[in-house]
C-alpha cells in the first residue's frame, strides 16, 4: 500500500477545492475500501487578492505566492503538487520549479484523457484567462489536439457566470442555459467534444447534461489521477522532466463524459 503524501494549492474557489477534495477522497476510498482517505496536505489560500492579480496581468506575483505555497507544502512532507483551479495552470510551470516539487498537470491529464477517445478538436469552456492565454492551447498542441473557444461575447458571459455566480457557490437556471448555449456554439465551429476548463462549471452543468457534445470534466479527470497517484499508479517525478508522470496517469482514468463519441 501507498504511503504518498500529496499538496493540493486550493482556494481558487473554495467551491471547486471543496469538490476536488471530495472526489479525491471518494475515489481513494472506492480503491482501498473501508475506512480508508486521501493522504493530502491542503494549503487554501485567499482566492480574493489573487484574483485582483489576474485582473491586473499579475501573474509573476501569482506564481511568486503560489510557489511559496507549495515549497510549504514541500516542507512539510508533500511529494507532489496539485493545483485546484484550471486557470493558475497559466503559471504551473514557474510554481512547480519554485516549489521543487513534481506538479500532475491538469491539461496533459486532460489532454490524455481527449487522446485515448480519438479527440483531436476541443471546446474550452473557463475562465476568460483560461480561454485566452495561451498556456492550454500551447499544451494541448503537444499532444496533438486543437483547440476552439466561444468568441468574445461568449467568453465573456462564461468568465462572469463563473465569477460573479459559481465562484459563490450560486448555482441558476440562466448559468445551465448559457452553458448548454455555448457548448451548441462549439460544436457548429467543429469541436468534437468540450473541456469544462473550470471546476466550478460541473455544478450547472454536469458530465451528464443532455447537450450538443461529450463534456470532458476536466476537476474529474484531474480528482482520478490524484487517486492513482496516490495509489502509486505513476512514479514521483524530479519537477524538471515536465509532467510526465501526469501524462502516464491519465492514460489510465476514464473518460467521464455526458454520452460515447461517435
Amino acid at each position: 500500500m501507498s504511503s504518498r503524501l500529496l499538496g493540493l494549492l486550493g482556494g481558487m474557489s473554495w467551491v471547486s477545492s471543496a469538490q476536488l477534495y471530495t472526489q479525491i477522497n471518494q475515489g481513494v476510498a472506492a480503491r482501498r475500501g473501508g475506512l480508508h482517505s486521501a493522504a493530502l496536505l491542503l494549503h487554501s489560500v485567499d482566492f480574493a487578492p489573487l484574483a485582483v492579480a489576474q485582473a491586473a496581468g499579475d501573474w509573476a506575483a501569482i506564481a511568486r505566492q503560489l510557489g511559496e505555497a507549495g515549497a510549504g507544502l514541500r516542507r512539510a512532507g508533500a511529494q507532489a503538487l496539485l493545483l485546484a483551479t484550471n486557470t493558475m495552470h497559466a503559471v504551473a510551470d514557474e510554481i512547480e520549479q519554485r516549489a521543487e516539487l513534481p506538479l500532475l498537470h491538469l491539461v496533459d491529464i486532460t489532454a490524455a484523457a481527449l487522446r485515448q477517445h480519438g479527440v483531436r478538436s476541443v471546446g474550452l469552456l473557463g475562465t476568460r484567462f483560461t480561454m485566452e492565454l495561451p498556456f492550454y492551447a500551447e499544451r494541448l498542441a503537444r499532444h496533438g489536439i486543437a483547440l476552439r473557444v466561444p468568441d468574445d461575447a461568449g467568453r465573456a458571459a462564461v468568465h462572469r457566470c463563473i465569477y460573479e455566480e459559481l465562484c459563490q457557490d450560486r448555482v441558476t437556471p440562466a448559468a445551465t442555459a448559457l452553458l448548454r448555449e455555448q457548448v451548441q456554439a462549439l460544436a457548429a465551429a467543429g469541436a468534437q467534444a468540450v473541456v469544462l476548463g473550470c471546476t466550478e462549471l460541473s455544478l450547472a452543468l454536469p458530465a451528464s447534461a443532455p447537450v450538443a457534445l461529450p463534456l470532458f470534466d476536466s476537476t474529474a479527470l484531474q480528482a482520478a489521477a490524484a487517486v492513482d497517484w496516490l495509489c502509486g499508479v505513476a512514479p514521483t517525478h524530479h519537477p524538471t522532466e515536465r509532467s510526465a508522470a501526469a501524462g502516464a496517469i491519465a492514460q489510465s482514468t476514464p473518460c467521464l463524459t455526458n454520452r460515447p463519441l461517435t
